[in-house]
């Protein structure tokens, strides 16, 4: 951390590798949209070599420097592994998207993951930091995940390393903001016309040293003299906050009576704390000028990964349980122990197939190996749970990615990630374990899609690949839910928002060769009588030989909501022989389900057969089934027909600023707001009950709304009756889809 010497190493395009879980470091960057996540974990691979910076790759000197950072941009919607190695550890680089569409692929990053860098702009306001980075900290946080922050776009007119640092210990401090705190200053060079500086350094705040990246490499000054007040104030803060979190009771005593505490003291503590995730250090980075190597920051930041943040082996690892459910002892970061691995992401290469990208827990994973794969599906509340699986698959080839290229490695240790090709049909979130001894490894939740689309094939020959295509795209992608709703008759792809709509959309076409095109989104709406009457069925049609003979006569009233159909026999006398009563009901049923009067199906009746008619040798059980049919027609053309409506049960979680605006928004969509809770941090559930019509679009204009801040659950709770106006347009437009 600036505060040590190393002898670092590196070779453009070498294939990072790990020999022991002690030399691993998993770490994932986290940010909001527009932070510079990618940008960072770039000027990362050129800082450790992975990068040259004469633009080449060492591979046979034919992949250019562009051609991989291109390659990396263009993948910023999904999770991408960049290894690169430092100082002797192998690292792993987990870079997220910044979308919140995309909080999928972060919480399969944060799976993979030991420690979390949380990466904030100074170019942006406050309110782009805290939405979904915000949750996402507290997230990290619940598990005791490590994390620290990095400012970046401080080399950009008009910024504040101060301001921002003050933001983010609002922000992420809770109720400790002295555990965080920056580990250097910047250092600025001549300011320039416009009145901007250039960032051309770092101080460190507890060697003092000045980090000089002018050249384009880090160079070393002489210790400052501490005479500047804002770096004294800084030094002071930073060593408290030390103190404050050191297992080393004694430092505070000494540091109160005066006493000296050397660095290598502080250094040895900071990392312990960082480790345990108690204190969060705040650094900057920034990408290296054209031609250098080194960006500002970059190696300071690589010192605190290597010496603070945790090896695998000193993580906790999820529970395991065999595939019956059977408690099982928890796995160990164990190169030489029982095989225990995770599939963390599933995707389609259009060059090698179908990529797993997997997480050995223990044990090590190798090419030819034959595993034993199980999986339950990633299953969250209001989501149905997708079948278990159990097989035993062939491991194909192992591979580390780099920019378009996949490199074979000869195996993948405990506490590493690799990339396996052709895994058969293992899924997100699968657990790989040895055939002889099978796990199943606890899932991590994922948010429940709720942006409903509804979409149809392009063409006949689209038709005929849509089905596999929707499967492959759904198992590769546990935040998608694919629905074919059997009242509406529509295929619906339920997203995380419009953004996540597109790149799925784009994926099935340019992936799986399938172009669909998107419709209108129909609720299931249903039908009920509004008040008593009775309606006849004839159906007689004798025009010599067998013919069909069935008369009914049925009272129709309505019932309290929930109830369902319910058929009565009340027919005496035998007007309607008893084995035709059967019939009687399964026609009533049947055009119950089909719909009266505005085609949606019939609920919350009771039907009750009074009277009828037969003949000894033309009724038939078709007879009647088509007589009670014609007979409820009959009833639904002489009354009032309610239109009935889905009504969703929402919780809104939104921080106070926001609760009015989201109360009013409600009300405007005809919901009944029922209660208010309020959750720690300066938040509040806001729950009601809106008509599922009002919230087709709500995931895009919630986070409108919130500025990205809210998020809710929906759970259906009933059907209530549509307000006649809107019942009457609903129905003009089902007349006017007919002609």
């Amino acid at each position: 951390m600036g505060d040590r010497a190393h002898n670092h190493t590196g070779a453009a395009g070498r294939v990072a590798t790990a020999d022991r879980p002690t030399s691993l470091r998993n770490v994932v960057l986290v940010g909001h949209s527009g932070s510079g996540k990618t940008t960072l974990v770039e000027a990362l691979a050129r800082t450790t070599g992975a990068v040259n910076r004469a633009g080449r790759v060492e591979d046979g000197g034919t992949v250019s420097d562009y051609d991989e950072i291109e390659h990396h941009r263009q993948r910023s919607v999904q999770l991408s592994l960049v290894p690169v190695e430092w100082d002797g550890y192998k690292i792993n680089l987990l870079d997220t998207p910044g979308y919140a569409d995309f909080v999928g692929e972060l919480r399969a990053g944060l799976r993979a993951a030991d420690a979390a860098l949380f990466v904030v702009s100074a170019a942006q306001e406050a309110d782009a930091v805290e939405g979904t980075t915000r949750a996402l900290w507290d997230e990290c946080a619940a598990v005791g995940m490590p994390r620290a922050i990095v400012v970046t776009h401080l080399d950009t007119a008009r910024t504040s390393f101060d301001g921002m640092t003050r933001v983010c210990a609002e922000l992420f401090g809770g109720e400790d903001p002295d555990a965080v705190v920056p580990l250097h200053l910047p250092v600025r060079g001549p300011q320039a016309p416009d009145g901007h500086a250039p960032l051309t350094g770092l101080t460190g705040l507890l060697s003092q040293r000045i980090f000089d990246y002018s050249s384009g490499e880090r160079r070393e000054t002489p210790p400052d003299d501490g005479g500047q007040e804002p770096l004294r104030d800084a030094r002071k803060r930073l060593i408290e906050g030390i103190i404050a979190e050191s297992e080393d009771e004694t430092l505070m005593d000494r540091y109160l009576a005066g006493g000296d505490i050397d660095t290598r003291t502080l250094v040895d503590d900071l990392e312990r704390a960082v480790a345990r995730g108690v204190f969060h250090p705040v650094l900057t980075a920034a990408p290296a000028a054209d031609g250098a190597r080194q960006g500002v920051g970059t190696v300071e930041l690589l010192e605190l990964v290597t010496g603070g943040f945790p090896a695998p082996p000193e993580r906790a690892l999820p529970a395991v349980t065999t595939p019956q459910g059977a408690p099982r002892p928890a796995p160990v970061c164990d190169p030489q122990g029982p095989l225990v691995a995770e599939v963390v992401k599933t995707a389609s290469d259009p060059y090698v197939g179908r990529m797993s990208l997997v997480r050995v827990f223990s044990g090590t994973l190798r090419p030819d190996d034959t595993v034993h794969v199980c999986g339950h599906g990633l299953t969250d509340p209001g989501r149905e749970e997708r079948p278990s699986h159990d097989a035993e698959i062939r491991v194909g080839a192992l591979t580390s990615p780099f920019g378009k290229q996949q490199r074979p490695v000869t195996q993948c240790i405990a506490g590493d990630l690799a990339c396996v090709a052709r895994l058969g049909a293992a899924e997100t979130g699968d657990t790989l374990s040895a055939k002889d001894d099978p796990r199943l490894m606890e899932p991590w939740t994922m948010p429940d899609p709720l942006l409903p689309v509804a979409i149809r094939a392009h063409s006949k020959t689209d038709e005929d690949k849509l089905s596999q295509g929707l499967s492959r795209l759904v198992a590769e992608d546990p935040t998608m839910r694919l629905e074919q709703n059997q009242d509406t008759h529509q295929v619906v792809l339920w997203c995380m928002g419009e953004a996540h709509r597109d790149v799925a959309l784009e994926r099935l076409r340019s992936h799986y060769g399938v172009q669909v095109d998107t419709v209108p989104h129909r609720v299931p709406l249903r039908e009920t009588f509004a008040t008593r009457c009775t309606g006849r069925g004839r159906n007689v049609k004798q025009s010599g030989g067998h013919g069909q003979y069935a008369i009914c006569e049925i009272e129709v009233e309505p019932l309290p909501p929930g109830t369902g159909i319910e058929f009565v026999d009340k027919v005496v006398g035998g007007s309607v022989p008893r084995q035709f009563i059967p019939s009687v009901e399964k026609g009533l049923r049947a055009q119950a389900a089909r719909g009266v009067a505005s085609g949606h199906p019939l609920v919350d009746v009771r039907i009750t057969l009074l009277d009828g008619k037969a003949h000894s040798v033309d009724s038939s059980d078709a007879a009647f089934q088509t007589a009670a049919a014609l007979a409820l027609r009959e009833a639904s053309a002489d009354t009032r027909m309610q239109l009935l409506e889905p009504v969703a049960e929402l919780s809104v979680l939104v921080p106070d600023d926001y609760v009015g605006a989201v109360m009013s928004d409600l009300s405007g969509r005809r919901g009944r707001v029922v209660g208010t809770e309020q959750e720690p941090g300066g938040r509040t559930v806001v729950r009601a009950e809106v008509p599922e019509l009002e919230i087709g679009r709500y995931a895009v204009d919630l986070r409108s709304l919130a500025h990205g801040t809210g998020r809710f659950d929906r759970v259906y709770a009933r059907h209530e009756a549509m307000p006649p106006q809107l019942a009457d347009r609903v129905r003009e437009e089902r007349e006017g889809a007919r002609d």
